[in-house]
């Protein structure tokens, strides 16, 4: 791909019923990993600073990496696709995302 050119986007309207039950089930395990995560983040932010976390089976994992971390949330919850990662920056500060 050079400079100038943008990726191609493709999107698709799913109809198949077992693969919108298999997505609603994902959304499911994410929505509980995330309500487990919220109910601690304060904790997680003041205590893992500069570490990267995983989320999985409302369990935390902690390491340098986030391959790390995803390595042994997939190992203690092969089941939970509905894990996250998120990398707690080393210093606290305000952050401006923009494009």
């Amino acid at each position: 791909m050079t400079r100038n050119q943008q990726p191609a986007i493709t999107m698709e309207v799913v109809t198949d019923p077992e693969e919108l039950a298999q997505a609603r089930v994902q959304d499911e395990r994410y929505d509980r990993n995330w309500s487990w995560f919220s109910a601690h983040a304060a904790e997680f932010y003041s205590r893992y600073r500069g570490k990267c976390l995983c989320i999985a089976g409302q369990e935390l994992f902690v390491g340098d990496s986030i391959q790390e971390v995803l390595d042994l949330a997939q190992s203690a919850h092969p089941e939970d696709n509905g894990r996250f990662t998120r990398l707690i920056p080393l210093e606290k500060a305000f952050r401006i995302y923009a494009h």
